[in-house]
């Protein structure tokens, strides 16, 4: 559909995933089945060295869907139950944002980028309290949305919505969320306390071998641990290509930018909640034939999540509020030439525990600043998962932040050596730690000012200052 400008306006249908990372064929890891997310590679663009905003689930989707670093947009936590992390009133969805300029907008499956307009729990309730999916189309913008469900079941959802927006006179904005392969209760695993990836519609696949990582011991309970992760890596891909295929029945190929891409890092030790690269390396793979944007190419150049949304503004010729950080990476797609990041920035403040840090990465050096003495790797991806050990001693849990990291990824690509202290990196020390500070105050980062108060601790004060003034009345 042509646009106010008289360009065309293609169909947008972004597909994400929980905890992924890179764990895909496609990205170089031998033993996943990944078949149909490695065709998608090979006939569009994959980004080679694409990072999260944060290594965690609700901070990252919400810069992923508004172009915004998480303590700008105000998801500095889990948006869940009484973590209840929202964004701010006045940020604006990519939904939104096209729904306004003509899309029709759909979301199914997974959302997590903010509570949305859930009513707040009373005081002292155990209940959790979640946003309905009205709530979620109208404070996001979608004219429809269906959430949750497995993988199957989102499948299902989304190719039924395909066809009812092929058949709409407006081009269409469709948002997929799989749950998949975020850990789940283990059927196989023999501690209760255990989550696994498996359960009882997701095998283990060890069909090809399995892969550890480097920074992690290869060990028994690892390979048992990540057999159960490919099995589900696999059963993801397989729901995912029905989309692909259903997309290509359709016959919408041609005209519809596809955008695959995850949260952040693996759910596993030193990887998911940490700022190494593990945690905040993502799988990104985008085609739209209709600009060119095909052919298996690789960009190495550094990108962020916060680019996607300028980038699909561009592509669907909508104007980017001035609001969104990211950059668009349309310019690099369609081989323009111009300027490339040369750096990303990223966060965390709270998981489900309080361990605030900040860092920047560019192509050579990865630099880390902790604001807290915490544990250095506090495990929140299931208990028994703290027997997938990392290679180096000081890294196990029980030993405690340093102050800074700082690790040369052209001589230590698994981050495993840190120089902050040796001379000859003094000089990208100084500069780094510069940097990092300019950008987090010129993005109004409240770390700068003190620490940051959970919304739990409003809530506090409020039936603090309740019981107080009850008592007050009483003694009147």
């Amino acid at each position: 559909m042509a646009s106010a400008s008289g360009s065309f306006r293609p169909n947008i249908v972004l597909v994400h995933c929980h905890d992924l990372g890179r764990h895909l064929h496609c990205y170089g890891v031998p033993t996943v089945h990944s078949p149909n997310l490695d065709a998608l590679a090979a006939s569009g663009v994959r980004f080679e060295h694409a990072f999260s905003t944060a290594p965690q689930c609700s901070p990252s989707r919400a810069s992923m869907v508004t172009g915004r670093f998480p303590h700008s947009h105000g998801v500095m936590g889990l948006s869940q139950s009484n973590f209840a992390w929202d964004l701010h009133g006045g940020e604006r969805h990519v939904a939104e944002l096209l729904r306004d300029a003509g899309y029709r907008t759909g979301i199914v499956g997974l959302h997590h980028a903010g509570r949305c307009g859930a009513v707040l729990p009373a005081a002292f309730s155990t209940q959790q309290a979640f946003a309905t999916e009205k709530e979620i189309a109208v404070r996001c913008g979608f004219d429809h949305a269906e959430l949750f469900g497995r993988g199957e079941e989102v499948a299902d959802r989304a190719i039924a919505e395909l066809r009812r927006a092929s058949r709409s006179d407006r081009p269409f904005f469709l948002e997929i969320g799989y749950g998949e392969p975020h850990r789940r209760k283990s059927l196989l695993a023999p501690d209760p306390d255990y989550e696994g990836f498996v359960g009882d519609y997701i095998e283990p696949d060890d069909s090809l071998g399995v892969t550890v990582p480097p920074y992690l011991r290869d060990e028994p309970f690892a390979r048992r641990d990540f057999t159960e992760f490919q099995g589900a890596v696999r059963y993801l891909d397989t729901h995912a290509g029905r989309i692909l295929r259903e997309i290509e029945r359709l016959g919408l190929d041609e005209h519809t930018l596809v955008v695959f891409t995850t949260d952040h890092g693996i759910a596993m030790t030193r990887a998911k909640s940490t700022l190494y690269d593990a945690g905040i390396g993502i799988a990104l793979i985008v085609r739209f034939p209709a600009r060119g944007w095909v052919g298996g190419r690789v960009q190495r150049e550094l990108a962020s999540n916060i680019d996607l949304v300028p980038t699909l503004l561009e592509a669907a010729d909508v104007p980017a509020p001035p609001a969104i950080q990211g950059h668009s990476l349309a310019g690099l797609l369609d081989g323009r030439p111009g300027p490339v990041r040369d750096s990303v920035f990223a966060e965390m403040s709270y998981q489900n525990y309080y361990d605030p840090r900040r860092c920047i990465r560019t192509d050579r050096h990865k630099l880390i600043v902790y604001f807290t003495e915490s544990v250095t790797l506090i495990q929140q991806t299931g208990a028994a998962a703290l027997h997938t050990t990392p290679v180096t001693p000081e890294r196990i849990s029980g030993t405690f932040h340093p102050l800074a990291e700082l690790f040369d990824l052209r001589e230590d690509p698994e981050e495993l050596d840190n120089v902050i202290d040796r001379p000859a990196y003094r000089q990208v020390r100084d500069e780094l730690l510069g940097r990092l500070y300019r950008w987090m105050r010129d993005t109004g980062d409240p770390l700068l000012d003190g620490a940051i108060a959970a919304p739990m601790h409003g809530w506090a004060l409020r039936v603090l200052h309740e019981a107080s003034a009850a008592v007050a009345a009483k003694e009147a």
